[in-house]
């Protein structure tokens, strides 16, 4: 009897075990709807062009159990964005991605009351460099010529996304290392920036490579000047403004961040996906033809680099009187 009993109980406990490993599988976390993912500019720029491209890669590869759906909301230089995130009843359905906004906005407008070391680190995909393109029929083939336009134009009109944001923070900088004043114009992406360039609305912008490559491709811009580190692949031929003597480079992130109030288990469903993501023949293709330099980090990491932007970022924007 005692046997019986013991091998009864035995059956028991390991019934019970696997019901508890059964339900340990069940209740890891997935998402049971669809996923805001929310874009912090317009439609057509940099940003917005990476985010349809991760959800791409996400649906065809099905790597997720449910859609991720693009939503731009980029007004008052993504105000909007962190407005939406910040303020989401469902932070586990709601991950957004960023530029250099994400540190200079809640900055420039302290009235949102925005403290974005409560988001939630998700990924950080690769960053952007900012390249100086004319016009072809501007005539203007090199740095130092574009240079004697603008001292010698009565107004030299310029476009860029925002105010106070990465484009404007660029130009504001050439402004000051050489000696130049330009009428800045305000857009809402990067995608009409480059658009109002080929269409010769506007004399020179600062977009990011993924953003002009069309109009390029089609011969309607050329580029001048890198704001990298070294020159770009894609590029070989434009020289770096470190070059020039100014020990100066700019980089917008591309990263995913999750609303603040996210759980521990859906963040790590969303680093896990967006890791896959990363390691991906497609991303890995993408960085290289849209000039992204490759910048993963951990989530600590990410929390750290977003420290030393918003610090960074503080003198930039001292420095232009903002």
């Amino acid at each position: 009897m005692a046997t019986t009993t013991n091998l009864l109980s035995k059956i028991v406990g390991t019934a019970a075990l696997g019901l508890m490993t059964l339900s340990g599988a069940v209740q890891a976390w997935e998402p049971n709807k669809p996923i805001d993912f929310v874009i912090m500019a317009g439609a057509g720029g940099g940003a917005d062009q990476i985010a349809r491209f991760l959800q791409s890669v996400a649906e065809k590869k099905d790597l997720t159990t449910r859609p991720l759906v693009p939503n731009n909301k980029g007004g008052g230089s993504g105000a909007e964005a962190l407005i939406a995130l910040n303020g989401t009843n469902d932070p586990d359905h709601t991950i957004l991605v960023t530029l250099n906004s994400f540190f200079t906005t809640p900055m420039r407008q302290a009235n949102l009351g925005i403290d974005v070391s409560t988001f939630t680190p998700i990924a950080m995909m690769g960053v952007d460099p900012f390249v100086l393109w004319v016009h072809k029929d501007s005539g203007i083939t090199s740095f130092e010529q574009w240079l004697e336009t603008v001292k010698s134009s009565d107004e030299y009109v310029m476009g860029g996304t925002g105010k106070g944001q990465e484009d404007s923070i660029v130009i504001a900088f050439m402004e000051q290392a050489f000696d130049i004043k330009v009428k800045y114009i305000p857009y809402k992406g990067g995608g009409d920036v480059a658009k109002d360039l080929a269409g010769q609305q506007i004399m020179a912008t600062v977009n990011n490579p993924a953003e002009t490559k069309g109009f390029y491709a089609a011969g309607d811009v050329v580029p001048l000047l890198a704001f990298s580190d070294e020159r770009l692949p894609a590029f070989p031929d434009v020289p770096t403004v470190k070059e020039l003597g100014q020990d100066f480079s700019y980089y917008n992130q591309r990263a995913v961040v999750g609303a603040p109030g996210m759980s521990a288990e859906a963040a790590e469903y969303y680093q896990n996906l967006f890791k896959t993501i990363y390691d991906t023949e497609e991303w890995q293709g993408y960085m290289e033809s849209e000039s992204l330099s490759p910048l993963w980090m951990s989530p600590d990491e990410q929390k750290t680099y977003w420290q030393t932007q918003i610090e960074n970022h503080k003198e930039l924007l001292a420095a232009m009187g903002e």
